[in-house]
């Protein structure tokens, strides 16, 4: 960037909060500080106002912006149409992944984008489906990959594979005699359930629904933020829970769990989510091939072992 202090001024003002803006870059709070210290003084004029704890924009703060979405957008642009020219493929890529994804799938496929593009930075956020949907409409990532569904018509979706899902219990669990669970014996049992807004939440609702189980009857003992902590709420006898069957492969192999398929199936589509009108830089384009591929590849050769 150009502008190191413009760029440090804009993840503050985006995020209103000196201690996000210092984790996003990277940096300590008093570097951050500093920066946007310095912008101020170039300008002759405070750019936030602080009031209890709280941080909002001052009338110049927000002129300077607007302005700086203008540059910093302008600047990558012209990164990535130069790298285009003389084929070298550098910059930036901001993505966000749902946390299934973001802790199973997503590390082998940028450890092995960055050993192709080493001038590439990327830098990955995580976070539940709801939260990477949010991130991608105002623009504080390129690119996200979620499990959920995306209703913002403004956004475009592109799938990059299948996941399927399946029941989980502790080994010596009544469902460990059954080929398959239907959603109606699934409430004869404790259920482990993801949080509002998981995108693994949102489809096995969706699931209950489509097949005449009405979700008010499932009993919920549990409701966790991550797939290791569903994981470990089942080992210890909470209860059963669905999860995606790439995240219990580990479980599976070592006798901890038990899985077993849904009868009728479900499978959810990981799709990648972004700005229609948001130029697409070669890099995020590049990217996006390069996941597809690795992604499909990966999913069709994973070893099935659902024990018991």
């Amino acid at each position: 960037m150009a502008d190191r202090r413009l760029q440090v001024f804009h993840t503050v003002a985006r995020l209103l909060s000196f201690t996000k803006a210092a984790d996003t870059l990277h940096m300590t709070q008093p570097a951050v500080t500093f920066q946007v210290k310095q912008l101020e003084e170039q300008f002759n004029t405070r750019l936030f106002d602080r009031t209890h704890n709280r941080i909002s924009l001052t009338e110049a703060g927000m002129v300077v912006y607007e302005y700086s979405e203008r540059i910093i957008s302008l600047y990558s642009e012209m990164s990535n149409r130069v790298g285009e020219m003389t084929g070298d493929l550098r910059g930036q890529l901001l993505i966000g992944a749902s946390t299934t994804i973001a802790e199973y799938m997503l590390p082998r496929v940028l450890g092995d984008f960055k050993m192709k593009y080493p001038d590439v930075q990327v830098r990955l956020h995580v976070g539940n489906t709801d939260k990477i949907v949010h991130m991608i409409e105002d623009n504080s990532i390129d690119l996200g990959l979620v499990e959920g569904v995306v209703t913002n018509k403004s956004l475009a979706t592109l799938k990059c594979c299948m996941d399927s899902m399946v029941v989980i219990a502790e080994p010596d669990h009544a469902l460990g005699t059954y080929e398959s669970v239907t959603a109606q014996e699934l409430l004869d049992y404790p259920f482990v359930s993801r949080e509002e807004g998981s995108g693994t939440r949102e489809v096995t609702m969706e699931y209950l629904h489509q097949v005449g189980v009405d979700t008010n009857d499932l009993h919920i003992t549990m409701e966790l933020g991550s797939p290791e902590a569903v994981k470990g709420a089942v080992e210890g006898g909470l209860g059963v829970a669905i999860v995606s069957e790439t995240t219990v492969l580990k479980e599976l192999a070592l006798g901890t769990l038990l899985a077993r398929p849904l009868n009728p199936p479900l499978a959810r589509p990981y799709s990648f989510v972004y700005q229609k009108q948001k130029f697409r830089s070669l890099v995020m384009d590049e990217f996006l091939e390069f996941a597809k591929d690795r992604c499909s590849r990966d999913m069709l050769s994973v070893p099935v072992r659902r024990g018991g």
